[in-house]
């Protein structure tokens, strides 16, 4: 008979209320509310929406309280814990859940300095000792290894250990790498976590962490929306087995583990040569045999292909094998080489038409997009925060200038953009044009953007209320704007039904 007092009534509800909270996507509401429900009437309100901000040197309020209150449940269950384990698989389940966030809370800003310290050494895990190990090790074992409790057979101490760093991680180049909390870039941060973790954390801890390299991701969305700083982030954010008679991780965390190659900037023998290598002599210029990417790149880590949609099909037919058998050859090679690590892949364009023209594989396609990330254009978040904008200022400023004069500039910048360019402008180019427009405020103290074929601070839409702009004004500046989202003239030509030299002409 199994004992089935181990929790008050009251614990119970709390103990539930956290086990949510561990397997809630930390970027989205339901986290927050999960906090609040859990701790009731001692929930902070100010500051609560954590996730829209970046990871502080001091934990929140409410994560003090809600580590307090798990420690101390903790204790009585402990307390009441029945030599013989005979204890019901929920209230075992309650327990090692609690344990678990007390765990990851008790030692998140240990695993924050680890992350500053190698970053700004520009190291990475694999090189240094990590030496709160033990202090983890021995809480675990005092945690969970009461009688009839199973964790620990399935996820040992070190796996915990490695599963803990990699959510700080993952906090980390998430939220270094994306600027602002508008609702769109809230979505894409839980986007970017479910690519890293999945829809469900408890089976990722169990099984997927070893093999989410076998899941390809494709990120779509306008040109200058960030995609390589998405792939960033999940390519930094990956498993690392820690070992412990080393006392160090078994792989970096560094930039080392991120390999991007722009497959629209290169020839199709010297993308060939970039990701697979090549023997000497396999063409011209080829003087020495040369690793590729596939080969270079470690179980842990990332190539990223920007600019997928423009690569020929006879590539395709190479990158749909290496995600097929995870296998290819080098250039002017037989031998076959097994690629370890993972496929993150980028476009602008739109693949579906790509496919219907015969320019795209649909089974490279459906291989891609088993996992898919859309990231925002720049007025779809002010659309929906209209106060993101001195935010996302405020971000490339202090990247500019640092933070003291970066407050200045940025306030400037604010100021003359609802001047000279207005709260409604498009942003065609998106988070790259905000960037060089302040590039040339910094420089100049004035800002044209390309695609205006008048003042600078003239309104597209108060142009065209006002019947201020010719026929061929209007057709040149809309063929620019789309084009600066498209990125191509093909594609450009496409969507407007033109013929290509029109397009070119044009812009």
């Amino acid at each position: 008979m199994y004992m089935s007092s181990l929790f008050t009534a009251e614990e119970r509800r709390f103990a539930e209320a956290v086990a949510l909270i561990n397997t809630t996507n930390p970027f989205l509401p339901e986290r927050v509310e999960g906090e609040r429900a859990a701790l009731g009437a001692g929930f902070v309100a100010a500051g609560a929406e954590w996730n829209k901000l970046p990871p502080a040197e001091a934990s929140h309020p409410n994560h003090l309280r809600l580590t307090e209150r798990a420690a101390a449940v903790l204790e009585q269950v402990r307390a009441r814990w029945p030599r013989d384990g005979r204890v019901a698989k929920a209230e075992a389940t309650n327990y090692e859940e609690l344990a678990g966030f007390w765990l990851y809370q008790t030692y998140a800003l240990r695993f924050d300095a680890v992350i500053r310290t190698e970053l700004s050494e520009n190291g990475g895990a694999g090189g240094m000792r990590v030496e709160f190990y033990p202090a983890f090790k021995a809480d675990v074992d005092r945690l969970l290894t009461l009688p009839g409790l199973a964790l620990l057979d399935t996820q040992p101490a070190p796996h915990l250990f490695a599963c803990a760093f990699q959510i700080r991680r993952a906090f980390h180049h998430i939220f270094r790498s994306l600027a602002g909390g508008s609702a769109p870039m809230a979505r894409l941060r839980a986007a970017i976590w479910q690519s890293v973790f999945t829809h469900d954390l408890k089976r990722y801890r169990r099984v997927l962490h070893t093999s989410m390299g076998d899941f390809a991701t494709l990120i779509t969305g306008p040109s200058g929306t960030g995609k390589e700083l998405v792939a960033r982030a999940i390519a930094l954010s990956r498993y690392l087995p820690f070992d412990p008679r080393r006392g160090g991780f078994t792989d970096d965390f560094s930039t080392a583990a991120f390999f991007p190659l722009n497959l629209s900037a290169l020839s199709p023998t010297l993308i060939e040569s970039e990701l697979f290598g090549h023997r000497r002599g396999a063409f011209t210029g080829a003087l020495a045999d040369r690793e590729g990417w596939m080969e270079t790149c470690p179980a842990a880590g990332s190539v990223f292909l920007d600019e997928i949609g423009d690569v020929e099909t006879g590539i395709q037919v190479k990158l749909l094998r290496v995600l097929q058998s995870r296998t290819f050859q080098r250039l002017g090679d037989t031998e076959t080489r097994t690629f370890k690590g993972k496929i993150i892949a980028a476009t602008n364009r739109d693949l579906a038409a790509e496919i219907r023209a015969g320019r795209f594989r649909e089974d490279f396609y459906y291989r891609l997009c088993s996992d898919l990330i859309q990231t925002p254009s720049l007025r779809d978040q002010l659309d929906d925060s209209p106060d993101e904008l001195p935010v996302l200022v405020g971000y490339v400023s202090t990247r500019l200038l640092g933070a003291g004069e970066g407050s200045a500039f940025a306030r400037e910048t604010v100021d003359w953009i609802g001047k000279n360019l207005g709260a409604d402008y498009a942003w065609p180019g998106n988070f790259r044009e905000l960037e060089q427009c302040m590039r040339n405020l910094l420089v100049r103290g004035s800002y044209r953007p390309a695609a205006l074929g008048v003042g600078a601070g003239e309104d597209w839409n108060t142009l065209l209320a006002g019947g201020r702009l010719t026929a061929e004004e209007v057709l040149r500046r809309y063929t620019r704007q789309v084009h600066a989202q498209v990125g191509t003239v093909e594609e450009t030509a496409r969507r407007l039904d033109l013929d290509r030299r029109t397009v070119k002409a044009r812009l």
